[in-house]
């Protein structure tokens, strides 16, 4: 059998939803491409989405609501220099975008940049981290049902001090297609599920709140019956030991971060400082630092948007480029950005495969997919024996940073208390206050337990949200502000 290159697939797959119902090919796309280029720009691309989605609910023992989209259109863009046009239409049709790109024309300015467009188009390189699924059509709505109630009776029956049961499950398919005035056209076919659950424990009048979950590029059948069991289990756990939580005592202490979603506060704090754009502008804390000291000797920190069936991860970005593992931090040492195609070539640098847009009415930015810090060779359990008396962070919830200086707020949704190198009582309320390049330099001991994140980040940046990962080893940090309740 002559195997079939899973790219192609998609390719095709990726027309025959976007183009040939609409009537268009490849001719008709470069005469719009071609009525960009009027006035001399020196880019333009055209984004094609074609996005279904669906999402379900239960609270109180009751699915009750559940909702489906279908969403579509056309994102024409045009750069001149620093300057970008941009305009859109949830129509998809000659018409429509030839009226897109006559919008876009307003930035043109003579005598720079190029005036010629390829003169044809070719497929972009192969990639399939992951398979082109329908998460929608993979499970009926009785099976979808059935999922969160068998859920919420998992978490139910774990102990009767839960008295409350909140699960969500969301799946998509998305459907992209990018045609560049360069010649290149590239497909993508986007699954992604996420499964959620919240609890509520009340013992004497108190009452807690545990969370779990997880997803990635699959369709539902993921979500098997060891997977269910896992997140019925951490979400009571947590909620069980908060329940026994103390107030958390605040001031500057030695903080043991646990591995995996607590690599979210690395995300926050260090990875959107990395990206192209705030650098480019010289706004973020790590602004000309390339080849400088910004982290203690063996951080590394990557970006990798390779990962297969990871929630951040691509074949390939929102701008048409192969997603890639780039390194941001290697021991210690700043080597280089997060990168779309813009801020790339205004800064002479390579793109990395991070320009990403929420939907084809957004335009393009530097975007992390899945960021984390590589494993050391520490033994956990060694690091958490060092520490005399600290913080132990198992887990976080929300948090807020500056990008121009690195100042970053996180609270810890499970957090405990060290106490000759065990863990002594959970707390609550502890905060971490600091700031993220300072940080780095304070980290003393990195685990050799590195654990990525269960499938559950969305992060926001300039009113877009879009998927990613984050993940990380147990860290032992030295004298971080907590701020307590206590």
């Amino acid at each position: 059998m002559t195997p079939i290159e899973p790219n192609l697939i998609t390719h095709q797959a990726a027309r025959n939803i976007l183009l040939s119902p609409y009537g268009l090919d490849e001719s008709k796309l470069l005469k719009v491409l071609g009525s960009i280029f009027t006035h001399r720009v020196d880019y333009a691309d055209l984004y094609f989405q074609f996005t279904r989605s669906e999402s379900w609910s239960l609270e109180e023992g009751i699915v009750k609501t559940g909702s489906f989209s279908i969403d579509q259109g056309v994102g024409v863009r045009a750069v001149s220099g620093e300057r970008t046009a941009f305009s859109y239409s949830d129509e998809i049709s000659e018409r429509a975008l030839l009226d897109a790109a006559a919008a876009t024309r307003t930035i043109a300015r003579q005598g720079a940049g190029k005036i010629k467009v390829a003169g044809k188009i070719e497929p972009a390189g192969a990639r399939a981290l992951y398979l082109p699924k329908d998460p929608v059509a993979s499970m009926d709505a009785t099976a979808k049902v059935n999922l969160l109630e068998k859920l919420e009776r998992t978490a139910r029956a774990k102990d009767p001090r839960i008295v409350q049961v909140m699960a969500g499950l969301a799946g998509e398919q998305d459907v992209v297609l990018v045609v560049r005035s360069d010649g290149v056209i590239a497909a993508d076919i986007r699954p992604l599920v996420r499964l959620s659950l919240t609890v509520i424990a009340e013992q004497d009048g108190r009452r807690e709140v545990g969370t779990s979950g997880g997803g990635g590029r699959y369709d539902f059948g993921y979500f098997s019956e060891a997977l269910i069991e896992k997140y019925a289990s951490e979400a009571v756990n947590s909620a069980l030991v908060n329940l026994e939580s103390r107030p958390a005592p605040a001031g500057p202490m030695t903080v043991v971060l646990g591995p995996g979603w607590p690599g979210v506060l690395l995300h926050e704090a260090i990875g959107h400082g990395l990206e192209g754009d705030f650098n480019r502008k010289g706004s973020s804390a790590f602004s000309g630092r390339i080849g400088q000291r910004v982290a203690a000797k063996g951080v590394t920190v990557v970006d990798d948007g390779t990962i297969a069936d990871r929630r951040g991860s691509l074949n390939v970005d929102d701008e048409g480029n192969a997603t890639q593992c780039t390194t941001l931090i290697e021991d210690g040492i700043l080597r280089g950005y997060i990168q779309d195609t813009l801020n790339a070539r205004l800064m002479k640098m390579s793109p990395t495969g991070n320009g990403r847009r929420e939907s084809y009415a957004h335009l393009p930015m530097p975007r992390m997919t899945n960021t984390y810090m590589l494993a050391g060779d520490r033994d956990p359990a060694e690091i958490l024996a060092s520490v005399k008396h600290g913080l132990y962070a198992a887990n976080f919830g929300g948090g807020q940073v500056d990008i121009t200086n690195g100042k970053f707020v996180f609270s810890a949704s499970e957090a405990w208390m060290i106490e000759d190198g065990k863990l002594a009582y959970p707390v609550k309320g502890a905060t971490l206050i600091g700031n993220g390049p300072d940080v780095l330099n304070r980290v003393s001991m990195i685990g050799n337990d590195l654990r990525l994140d269960s499938g559950i980040g969305t992060c926001g940046k300039d009113g877009q949200s879009v998927p990613v990962g984050v993940g990380q080893p147990t860290l032992r940090i030295e004298d971080l502000t907590v701020g307590g309740t206590g």
